[in-house]
């Protein structure tokens, strides 16, 4: 399997928690709407776990780019887990606002971020690293 096609698919996966956990927020779902969150927040981190501790320092040794790329990519990762503890706050309150705030900024976000890794960054590693060798690494911190 290439890692784009691995990692493209966690994308997705993410996604949909996040759409769901959205659904449940506009419905006054409180309770289903945290459980659907936190799917979404342990999927999101896990996949930047992976990116982070595998794939980017992979990158990064075969390509010699560390000021790339995969720089951008941590600063981006760091932004959104902001926007996770601000859509976890908002959720603990009951802040409908507040939640759908947060989360069309952490979907754009996200949005942008992705097609960045998609169209750029996950080609490049496909092209410089062993697929299935990363793939089976980044698996073993587990599945979203």
């Amino acid at each position: 399997m290439l890692i784009a096609q691995y990692l493209t698919e966690e994308h997705r996966k993410c996604d949909g928690y996040y759409a769901e956990a959205e659904k449940a927020v506009l419905s006054g779902e409180w309770e289903r709407a945290k459980e659907l969150f936190a799917k979404f927040r342990d999927c999101t981190l896990l996949h930047f776990r992976k990116e982070e501790e595998v794939l980017f320092p992979e990158f990064e040794e075969r390509t010699g780019i560390v000021m790339g790329p995969t720089q951008v990519m941590r600063h981006e990762h760091a932004q959104a887990r902001e926007l996770l503890q601000r859509l976890e706050s908002a959720l603990d309150k009951k802040d409908r606002d507040g939640f759908l705030s947060a989360g069309e900024s952490l979907m754009i976000l996200i949005q942008q971020h992705n097609m960045k890794e998609e169209q750029i960054l996950y080609p490049m590693s496909d092209q410089n690293l062993e697929g299935e060798e990363m793939v089976q690494r980044m698996s073993e911190l587990g599945e979203v």
